[in-house]
């Protein structure tokens, strides 16, 4: 099943009407063809706390059966990206489902981008979030990284991060060959951290719009 991420920047002025924008877009009834979808605020994933947040960016992941348009939080931006995605492996669960099936994974030699979604467990929280400032200055320096940023249903605790990647062979040496990182995947059983959490990888089909919305590296537009 395709997944769309859509990802918009908002003037500060239309702030409260995104707020209210989303409540209705939860209230209103999806299209049969939407099989999941979830509209999430940004950060910048440094830190995963309430100062992370950037109220002018929100974005939203659906899988459908083909391309679902929102015309409606199109007109609140000033800019927007659209990355239309294929898993290509994804383990866990988000709100008790699968969303992206059991995709069969396999070789792919183009750009890549990778989910981490996580519920934490608050009488662990503090312990997660003392992990997190040494991973964060690895991935900052990473060879491949294109863009990233944090996502969350909630300022505290439902969290997670977007980023792409040149090619899987650069988010495979990031994730499996820096020692910070490596550290933090090794202490997650025992730390119990999370209450639910989910790591998928998908292929990059296309990006279209002002890719700086995504948190680029480098200024522009692009498609691919």
């Amino acid at each position: 099943m395709p997944v769309t991420l859509h990802v918009w920047r908002v003037p500060r002025r239309k702030i409260g009407a995104v707020m209210l924008r989303r409540a209705l877009t939860f209230l209103q009834k999806k299209p049969d063809k939407v099989q999941f979808a979830k509209f999430l605020g940004t950060g910048t994933g440094d830190s995963f706390g309430p100062g992370d947040s950037d109220l002018t960016r929100w974005a939203a992941l659906i899988v459908s059966s083909s391309r679902i348009e929102l015309p409606e939080w199109d007109r609140l931006a000033v800019a927007k990206a659209t990355v239309d995605l294929t898993p290509l492996t994804s383990r866990g669960t988000w709100s008790g489902r699968t969303p992206f099936g059991e995709p069969p994974g396999g070789k792919h030699d183009g750009m890549v981008l990778a989910l981490t979604r996580a519920r934490l467990r608050p009488a662990r929280a503090l312990t997660f979030w003392r992990a997190v400032p040494p991973v964060v200055r690895e991935v900052h320096a990473a060879p491949g990284l294109l863009a990233r940023f944090g996502v969350g249903e909630a300022p505290i605790g439902w969290q997670g991060t977007v980023s792409v990647w040149r090619d899987a062979a650069d988010l495979t040496r990031f994730a499996y060959r820096q020692p910070e990182h490596r550290a933090v995947i090794a202490r997650t059983a025992a730390a119990r951290w999370y209450a639910e959490e989910l790591f998928a990888r998908f292929a990059v089909d296309g990006i279209a719009g002002d890719r700086t919305v995504l948190g680029w590296l480098e200024e522009g537009q692009t498609e691919v």
